[in-house]
């Protein structure tokens, strides 16, 4: 009985490894850096309602998001263009004068295949500054 157990064992593992099941994965590659170029408006007054921020630049992908100093707008963002995003930017967050950091992320992307491999990096771009008189 002890040698049909490690013939049968010999036999799993060379059909194990025989198959490739070694994983071979292909790490993710640099994702669309999004750019921003413009927003508008670019300023508000301490104090003022809740307003919508166009940000206009390039490469903002589908499902893109604007970043408010450095907190993901995911549930205010929407998508318009590769070129524009909108946000939604409530009275709470113009409360207080100072410089607000804007950015734009594009999300990676899951990787395809039997392994998962490949797939995009998250890119962020260079911050805009937002100010709040």
């Amino acid at each position: 009985m002890r040698t049909v157990n490690t013939i049968l064992i010999a036999t799993l593992t060379a059909l194990t490894l025989a198959c490739g099941y070694s994983a071979k994965t292909t790490p993710p590659v640099a994702g669309s850096v999004p750019v921003i170029s413009q927003l508008n408006p670019s300023s508000t007054t301490a104090g003022d309602p809740a307003f919508t921020l166009t940000v206009t630049g390039t490469s903002f992908g589908t499902k893109a998001v604007v970043n408010w100093n450095g907190i993901a707008q995911t549930a205010n963002t929407a998508y318009v263009s590769s070129t524009q995003l909108t946000v939604a930017v409530p009275a709470t967050a113009v409360a207080t004068s100072g410089t607000v950091q804007v950015t734009v992320t594009n999300p990676g992307t899951a990787g395809t295949g039997q392994y998962g491999g490949g797939g995009t990096l998250p890119e962020t771009s260079m911050p805009m500054a937002f100010t709040i008189n």
